[in-house]
């Protein structure tokens, strides 16, 4: 069982009422024997757009959302992710699922799923600040109460991800398949978009702040940016693509957040901070999924061997710190009177694998791997 500070052995817990009751103490209900496992915090995932493959799996090739959602949940379960923040990207002129009126449509679809999921699904809003159309779109999510968390991105080239037009150009070509002329005219749009995107910023963090919704930035990239977003109330800064602009997030008070994916491959995709250099700099506070379910567990039980951090250390990472870091006080940790979110893993042919998922207390996941 790991706990925030330690590892026990021959450990118990029990559940009560969705929470976990007490420690080393066994209750009159029914027993599960886990011998041989670990039982982990259920995982905290405030960002992963993994939904979007199962929505569009194939350019141009759509499930119905409500297939769509519920098979996300299904995958989430089965990795040990029990409350997840699906980031749905609001960017007008991307293709397939990203765009606005899509993006609209599919967190209504997830909040109306919410009751009959097996895990605490929430919505990521990711706001391309360059793009006039997502605006009042947002704006009217936030006041029907259909998001949890916006994050604010400018994927514009010259900073933050596309430190240049080419790199900008080279991603969508090879990414969505356009033409080099298409993704050139995509960056010349986003790069005019910056002037008016100040006061359309402001207002949504004046909205998001009003409705108790969380804010966090996107590939922060200075100290300056990074002071900009935490003036606006943002508590969480995610991918930091350097040591500068992680350092200033720190000190500002924000948390961090790198991928685990980034973690598992070594590096970033994008080229920028490695999550196991932001981790030994002291500058790491969480790991989310990015677009990869799987790789938060994977990573968890990889850390030890190329960080040097401790399990319960390592663990933190994907459980208290990210639900911490937006405000969820009641999950990420087994103590009791926090939320009976448990993941139970055994390591098969060498990887972690979940056998168990409790949500709130209930049996959400279970599987059986032969001896």
């Amino acid at each position: 069982m790991v706990l925030a500070d330690r590892v026990v052995d021959d450990a118990a817990l029990t559940i009560a009422d969705g929470r976990i009751a007490s420690l080393d103490a066994v209750g009159s209900g029914p027993e599960i024997d886990l011998r041989g496992a670990w039982l982990l915090p259920g995982l905290v995932d405030l960002h992963c757009d993994a939904i979007e493959k199962e929505i569009e799996p194939r350019p141009g090739v759509h499930f119905p959302l409500d297939f769509a959602i519920a098979n996300t949940d299904k995958r989430n379960a089965a990795a040990g992710i029990t409350t997840v923040f699906h980031a749905l990207s609001f960017a007008h002129d991307e293709l397939g699922v990203r765009n606005v009126a899509m993006a609209a449509e599919i967190a209504r679809g997830i909040h109306a799923f919410r009751p009959h999921g097996l895990v605490d699904n929430r919505v990521h809003a990711r706001y391309e600040i360059t793009d006039p159309a997502g605006f009042p779109v947002l704006g009217a999510l936030i006041a029907e109460g259909d998001l949890e968390l916006i994050s604010f991105m400018d994927h514009s080239p010259g900073q933050g991800q596309f430190k240049t037009l080419d790199a900008y150009r080279d991603y969508i070509v090879r990414t969505y398949h356009r033409t080099p002329a298409d993704a050139e005219r995509m960056a010349r749009e986003k790069m005019a978009g910056r002037d008016s995107a100040s006061a359309r910023v402001e207002s949504l963090a004046t909205d998001a702040r009003a409705c108790g919704v969380r804010m966090a930035s996107h590939d922060d990239d200075s100290a300056e940016r990074v002071r900009a977003m935490a003036a606006l109330g943002v508590t969480v800064s995610e991918f930091p693509v350097n040591l500068e602009a992680a350092t200033a997030a720190r000190a500002a008070g924000l948390a961090t957040i790198f991928g685990a994916p980034n973690v598992l491959r070594g590096g970033s995709q994008s080229g920028s901070m490695r999550a196991v250099d932001a981790i030994a700099q002291g500058v790491a506070d969480g790991l989310c999924a990015d677009y990869a379910p799987a790789a938060m567990l994977a990573a968890v039980f990889r850390l030890p061997s190329v960080s040097g951090l401790g399990m319960p250390a390592a663990v933190r990472l994907v459980t208290r710190a990210p639900a911490l870091s937006v405000g969820l006080a009641d999950r990420g940790e087994i103590a009791p009177g926090l939320r009976a979110d448990l993941v139970a893993v055994r390591e098969v042919a060498g990887f972690p694998q979940v056998t168990h998922a409790w949500s709130a207390g209930r049996l959400a996941y279970a599987a059986t791997y032969p001896d």
